[in-house]
Parts: structure tokens; sequence; C-alpha cells
């Protein structure tokens, strides 16, 4: 009387496959937007331009005024 014929061939078959189908696709939603959601946290918002890299790395001391005043007349 309960075997896997009353629930899937039953009154309750049709119920029971449209709530399995939308729990499928539910979660193959949720898991698209999860997975899409990291790959944008790991991407830079805006590109900086090389004179703006070239500004950092004098400020951090990465590089001379000599050098930043040479590279940035190569960038110009």
């Amino acid at each position: 009387m309960w075997g896997p014929g009353y629930w899937f061939g039953g009154p309750f078959g049709t119920v029971i496959m449209l709530l399995f189908w939308a729990l499928v696709i539910v979660g193959v939603v949720y898991l698209v937007r999860v997975l899409t959601r990291r790959a944008d946290l790991g991407a830079p918002a805006v590109r900086d331009t090389p004179l703006e890299i070239l500004k950092r790395r004098y400020a951090d001391g990465e590089i001379s005024a000599e050098e930043f005043t040479r590279i940035r007349g190569e960038l110009r």
C-alpha cells in the first residue's frame, strides 16, 4: 500500500514530481548565482591606467624620482 508506486504513481505523484523539479531548478539557479558572485569578488572594478600605476609605485617607494620622471616622459 505505501510502496514506491503509491507516491510516484498514485494521487500525489504529480505534486511530488513538480516539487522535485522545482527544487532542482531553484538549486541550479542558486548555484549559478553563488559561483558568479564569487567570480565578481576577485575581479577589479576598474583597471588603473599606466600613469596611475606609476604614481602608486613612486608613492610606495618602489621607484626613485629619476625613474618616475623618465618613465612618465615615455608614457606621454
